[in-house]
This record gives structure tokens, C-alpha cells and sequence, in this order.
């Protein structure tokens, strides 16, 4: 089986950004009040720690080995207990949407990476780590926003729910993936709901560096 050489450059900016996703989490937590994900060892960038057996291991290996045309995954989500946070109420929002916006300044930071990257063949590998780097973290970024549980974006949602909606929430969780995955493979929510804005997003990123824009998503 021939390897694809960029695989080698791609696979250290998915690590990476998936392990900054989750020790986002858990600083964001701990400036908040709860230590946990400190006392359990999950503030490391060293990804070990933070391999989840299923999303790090078997699925992109799975996808890999089939020869998809893109790599999907997760790390092991850092524990975070809200009741021992200063303010649960809205301390949880911030401690969601930490990771999301670690992936937005990774992304910004990777477009940085891409435009200043020298040209010429030698070099080609760091701008490929840029690009994919924006792609990445944009993607999940903006995937972990969809307000479904157990996604972050449910956490924004539930700020704003009443006790009941809350909890019938809760009660949804186990089915929520099974949603996502309907939801991403209709192609007109899909579109609405995730490619349109990750579109508009690594635009963004691009152009904040005069870099140009990729086509539309689907």
C-alpha cells in the first residue's frame, strides 16, 4: 500500500489541534474554579493523555486505510465537573466555547504559517501544513458550534433554555450523533447548517492574510 507523503504533514496539525480543543476546556475550567482536568493530568499538549481509543485511533485509521478523501476524529474529552465551577451558569459557556476558539486562533495562526511560507518545492510541505491547518481547525471549530449534544454548542443553547428544555437535553445526549450524522449527510441542512459557514469562515482566515479564498463547499 503506497502512503501519501502529505499524510505525514496533515497528521501533526490534527493532533495538535485536537489536543488544543480539549486543554482549552480544561483552562478555561480552571481559570473558572475547577481544577479537575488538572488533577487528572489533561493539561498537556502531550497527546497521549488525550487519545481516545475510537475517535484517534480506529476511525482514522479506518479512514485511512479506505483511502477517504478527508480525516475525521476526536480526542478523549477532558473532564470538566460544572459543580465545582465559580459560576455554573455561565462559567459552562465559556468553558464550551473555549475550544471552538482555539481552533479559530490555531486557524488564524496556520493562515499566518501559509502566507509566509517561502515558494519552491522544498518548502511546499509547510505551506500544505498551513492550508490543511485552516481547513482543520476552521472545521472543527465550526462542527463542535452545532448546537446538538454533546457537542459544545448545546452548552450556548442551554444558557438560555428554561430548567425542562435543559433536561430533556440531557436525556437526548446518547441519540445525538446519530442526529449529526443524518444532519451532515442531507446535503441541503448539511450545507445550511455547516459547509456554508465553514466556507465563510476559511475565507476569512485566508484573506486576513491576502491569501485566496477556496471554492464553495458542496
Amino acid at each position: 500500500m503506497r502512503v501519501d507523503p502529505t499524510f505525514f504533514v496533515v497528521l501533526p496539525v490534527f493532533v495538535l489541534s485536537v489536543v488544543v480543543h480539549e486543554c482549552a476546556h480544561g483552562w478555561v475550567a480552571l481559570l473558572n474554579g475547577d481544577p479537575t482536568a488538572l488533577e487528572r493530568g489533561r493539561l498537556t499538549l502531550n497527546p497521549v493523555p488525550h487519545v481516545d481509543p475510537v475517535g484517534s485511533l480506529l476511525l482514522p485509521g479506518i479512514l485511512f486505510v479506505t483511502g477517504a478523501p478527508f480525516l475525521f476524529g476526536w480526542a478523549k474529552p477532558v473532564p470538566v465537573d460544572r459543580a465545582r465551577l465559580r459560576d455554573p451558569r455561565n462559567a459552562s459557556v465559556y468553558v464550551a466555547l473555549a475550544g471552538p476558539g482555539s481552533n479559530l486562533l490555531l486557524a488564524v495562526a496556520f493562515a499566518g504559517l501559509a502566507r509566509i511560507a517561502p515558494p519552491g518545492r522544498f518548502w511546499a510541505p509547510l505551506g500544505t501544513m498551513g492550508y490543511s491547518g485552516v481547513t482543520w481547525n476552521c472545521a472543527l471549530g465550526r462542527f463542535n458550534l452545532i448546537p446538538i449534544p454533546p457537542l459544545d454548542g448545546s452548552w450556548l443553547l442551554m444558557r438560555f433554555l428554561p430548567m425542562r428544555h435543559i433536561l430533556a437535553l440531557h436525556h437526548f445526549r446518547p441519540l445525538g450523533f446519530l442526529l449529526l450524522m443524518v444532519l451532515l449527510m442531507a446535503p441541503g441542512p448539511a450545507r445550511v447548517v455547516f459547509y456554508t459557514p465553514l466556507h465563510a469562515t476559511i475565507g476569512a482566515c485566508l484573506r486576513l492574510f491576502g491569501l485566496a479564498a477556496p471554492g464553495p463547499m458542496r
